[in-house]
């Protein structure tokens, strides 16, 4: 499977090939919490710098912007909404077209050492969940790699992500430090 490699910044879905779609957004009706924004950066699966920059868009709306070190005119700015469940944050984002359109959902969490760890789903977990009718959807393929596509309403999406049984459904896809300003 070939490399996906949308940067969704705070997607920072660094996502290896493989996307979990959803048909709904996390609607936009809580607020981020004020440590995700501002500055942050990490190194890539080649060991290059990258940064993200996290800031408001609006109303409960927020916007990741990720580039390369001392690459700002490869610039990529992600739209993304938040939400909270028990302990848990999650975001999501709208996916392209070509891969598979809809919006990708993650996980996320704000550590104690200044680092911001994003979590991506479980492809393979994902199809096991369609082939049981756990939830409905459909599996697609795109050129970059295989998706699976939940048709289910958020509730569900969310009593399933939820459940502390199913934990490890999510996948350590990124780690960032918070940026000194420069």
């Amino acid at each position: 499977m070939k490399a996906w490699r949308v940067v969704l910044a705070v997607t920072f879905l660094l996502l290896s090939g493989c996307l979990v779609t959803f048909k709904d957004p996390i609607p936009a009706d809580q607020a981020a919490p004020v440590a995700l924004l501002g500055k942050w950066s990490s190194k890539d699966a080649w060991g290059e710098a990258l940064y993200l920059e996290i800031s408001r868009d609006g109303q409960n709306r927020y916007q990741a912007v990720s580039y390369p070190k001392g690459k700002k005119s490869q610039r990529q700015a992600y739209p993304f909404t938040v939400s909270r469940h028990g302990s848990r944050w999650y975001l999501s984002a709208p996916v392209p077209d070509k891969y598979g359109g809809h919006y990708a959902i993650a996980g996320f969490e704000l550590t104690d050492n200044q680092e911001l760890v994003v979590y991506s789903l479980d492809l393979e977990r994902f199809k096991l969940i369609l082939d049981q009718r756990m939830m409905s959807g459909d599996t697609f393929e795109t050129d970059d790699g295989d998706g699976a596509f939940i048709s289910s309403p958020l509730p569900q999406v969310f009593a399933y992500l939820d459940d502390p049984a199913n934990s490890d459904v999510f996948v350590e896809a990124a780690r960032y430090q918070r940026r000194t300003s420069k």
